[in-house]
């Protein structure tokens, strides 16, 4: 049974919406086959959380208006579930058209891998945070801005994220993953060695899941070792995508019994 309404796919830092090449991989084609409404409204790889938070705004009203739906469900990773937040915090307009917040590893709490990043020395800092804004406004961020990505991000509680109770009518959720060796995941091996630097705890590689918790917390999606990156996609041999690929479905008929 598919969602009432639309579902749109938020992805993190890093990862974009490029051409035919979606941030979240075939999840949205799984998703749509299984006869939801998905979109994938594209924000800027490394924006701020209140640039990324206008852009989702514009993607919001973009699916209302081709749909015709009253509402829509977002399924949000990494810091997409903060620039989620922030837009449900700041825009009332927005708040009433959203019947779902779920965040996927959304690091609500910070991460370890920010901190360490961010307390390099100042002007290393500024040099790589000037390239990377340059390599992503190339790929099309219109407002690229890493250090200050980086400093929201860092393993420091913010109160003003962490105090937003969500209003009557939008059911909140949220999950985490857990990454158990380096080798489970060539391309999260380094993020995971930063991470356990600064964040003995359990994590994806650079999310701990007491960072992911927010709303109702259900856990980690997937019994089993699931990386950052494998939780939009990426890097999946057979038998995880598929388990990935159930848990997105099974998170679209979820609220689809819930009459979302």
């Amino acid at each position: 049974m598919p969602t009432k309404y639309p579902i749109l796919l938020i992805h993190g830092v890093a990862v974009k919406n490029i051409g035919v090449v979606k941030a979240f991989g075939k999840l949205g084609t799984a998703l749509a086959e299984a006869g939801n409404t998905v979109f994938c409204p594209d924000t800027d790889g490394f924006g701020s959380i209140e640039t990324n938070a206008a852009m989702l705004r514009e993607g919001i009203l973009d699916v209302l208006a081709k749909t015709g739906a009253e509402k829509v469900n977002l399924f949000a990773h990494s810091k997409g579930g903060l620039d989620a937040k922030y837009l449900l915090m700041h825009d009332e307009e927005i708040r009433a058209h959203v019947a779902s917040l779920t965040t996927l590893s959304t690091p609500h709490r910070g991460a370890g891998a920010a901190t360490l990043l961010y307390g390099l020395w100042r002007p290393i800092r500024a040099i790589v945070a000037f390239f990377v804004n340059v390599w992503y406004r190339i790929f099309g961020d219109r407002h690229p801005d890493a250090l200050t990505v980086c400093r929201q991000l860092r393993l420091s509680p913010n109160e003003e994220l962490d105090s937003l109770t969500m209003p009557e009518g939008v059911y909140c959720r949220s999950y985490s993953a857990t990454m158990h060796r380096k080798r489970d995941d060539f391309l999260m091996s380094i993020p995971l060695a930063f991470t356990r630097r600064c964040d003995k705890r359990p994590s994806d590689g650079l999310v701990a899941a007491e960072s992911a918790k927010f709303g109702t917390y259900l856990g980690d999606c997937i019994d089993g070792s699931l990386s950052h990156s494998e939780m939009i996609g990426y890097s999946l041999k057979k038998k995880k995508r598929e388990q990935v690929k159930r848990f997105y479905l099974a998170l679209a008929e979820e609220l689809a019994e819930l009459g979302y």
